[in-house]
């Protein structure tokens, strides 16, 4: 299962509290792993900016609860249910959401959007904004993943409008951007252009030329089948070679990708959506647009201990 949304976190995360014994948002977060039987893979889940989604939307479902007078801290790191609260736990058997918080002054007023002069519906989807299952950081990172995948989709685009010898520079300045390849001359040197619409070459997978990596492009539109790797791999074997990677704009069949496996050789295989992923990973062919500085609270400088 997927970890749930914050709103559907808040009751459990409550009823860890119910004993009227304070816990710490680490406890609370390991009772919400045991309540929903969350895989180790689960806890590690991460929103594309690195944070960890279980953190996140745990925080989230602490706040809205303190915000609402449900729970109060009455230390550092710590978190106290209120009779508010026990009596949200008898009233809420199933779950506790947004529409019950909003019942108090203090949550409507944390919530509460501040009207753009002349939008008459300001109100209405700042309500329908707060009543979402998602937090603030699942909605940017769903954005994110939205905005990469246009881009994702003009590389692509980009790469098969271009010539075969562009698509030659790209896959070299890809393999140079991935750490291989020595330098842009040795690269260029390793590399041999043929008449089939890419490359096949050779590339250093070291600066020091320890090993290399054989090479084939196919700027293609058509999936790429079987018999043009099973031609790969006998240039590999006839070459002695241990390594190579196939890459293309488009895709592989069934076939083409049951080809590569069970082999001696190494054989890695990047589908157009991977080729332009990796161009995206390494900045190759993309520009930075916009930066979002997100912040928080800094809660050593407010330590009085120190």
């Amino acid at each position: 299962m997927a970890i749930p949304d914050y709103q559907t976190l808040m009751r459990p995360l409550l009823a860890q509290l119910a004993d009227g014994q304070p816990r710490s948002l680490a406890q609370l977060r390991q009772g919400l792993v045991e309540h929903f039987q969350l895989t180790n893979a689960e806890q590690s889940e991460q929103f594309s900016s690195g944070r960890p989604v279980l953190r996140n939307r745990a925080g989230w479902a602490r706040t809205y609860l303190h915000k609402a007078g449900l729970m109060s801290i009455p230390a550092k790191g710590q978190c106290l249910i209120t009779e508010r609260g026990q009596q949200a736990l008898r009233e809420c058997p199933d779950k506790i959401e947004n529409r019950y918080l909003k019942q108090y002054e203090e949550f409507v007023a944390f919530i509460k959007r501040r009207k753009p002069e002349g939008d008459s519906d300001a109100n209405v989807s700042s309500e329908n904004d707060n009543d979402s299952d998602t937090t603030p950081i699942d909605r940017i990172d769903v954005a994110y993943k939205e905005l990469n995948s246009a881009l994702a989709y003009d590389l692509l685009t980009t790469l098969k409008e271009g010539s075969p010898n562009f698509f030659e520079k790209v896959v070299v300045d890809l393999m140079l951007a991935m750490g291989y390849g020595g330098s842009r001359k040795d690269a260029g040197q390793a590399t041999q252009a043929t008449n089939d619409d890419g490359i096949d070459g050779i590339i250093k997978e070291d600066k020091l030329g320890l090993d290399v990596i054989y090479l084939q492009a196919k700027r293609w539109q058509n999936i790429v089948q079987r018999p043009e790797l099973d031609k790969f791999i006998g240039s590999l074997t006839r070459q002695r070679a241990r390594k190579g990677v196939f890459i293309t704009t488009s895709s592989f069949s069934a076939g083409a990708l049951e080809a590569v496996t069970g082999l001696d050789i190494k054989m890695v295989l990047i589908d157009g959506p991977q080729l332009a992923e990796l161009m995206i990973e390494h900045n190759l062919g993309v520009a930075r647009k916009e930066i979002y500085e997100l912040k928080q609270i800094d809660s050593d400088y407010f330590n009085e201990d120190e």
